[in-house]
C-alpha cells in the first residue's frame, strides 16, 4: 500500500519517529545541523506531500518548494533572499513560495508539520 492509499489517520507530532535526511554539505553555513523527517502522505501523482520535518541548531541555506507549515516546537529565523525575515516558533504558520532562496538560522531544534506542492 502506498501512502496515498492510507485511510484517514492522526499522528502526535511531538512523539513521531523520524528518519535521517542527510543535508548536502554545501547547504551548511555553520554548526552541525542534522535533519530528520517523515512523509506521512503523498498524492498518487507525487506532487503533494504532507509530513513532519525537524532540524537541529545551525545555519543552512535552501531553495524552497511551495510549502505551508506549522511549527510545533523550536525556534528559527528564516531570511528570504530579497524578501522578509521570518521569526518562527511554536504555533506559527508560515508559507514559503517555490523558488524562494532562504537562510535558516535554527536557534532551538525545530519541528514542523508541512504540506508541499511540487
Amino acid at each position: 500500500m502506498t501512502t496515498h492509499d492510507l485511510p484517514s489517520f492522526a499522528v502526535h507530532i511531538p512523539d513521531a519517529e523520524l528518519e535521517a535526511e542527510p543535508l548536502d554539505p554545501g547547504q551548511i553555513v555553520s554548526g552541525t545541523p542534522e535533519v530528520t523527517g517523515k512523509v506521512l502522505w503523498e498524492s498518487a501523482d507525487g506532487k503533494q506531500l504532507r509530513g513532519i520535518w525537524q532540524i537541529t541548531p545551525g545555519v543552512v541555506t535552501d531553495t524552497e518548494a511551495n510549502e505551508l507549515f506549522v511549527v510545533v516546537s523550536g525556534r528559527a529565523t528564516v531570511a528570504v533572499e530579497g524578501g522578509d525575515t521570518l521569526e518562527i516558533g511554536p504555533g506559527d504558520v508560515a508559507v514559503l513560495r517555490e523558488g524562494d532562496r532562504t537562510t535558516w538560522t535554527v536557534h532551538e531544534t525545530l519541528r514542523k508539520a508541512y504540506h508541499i506542492s511540487l
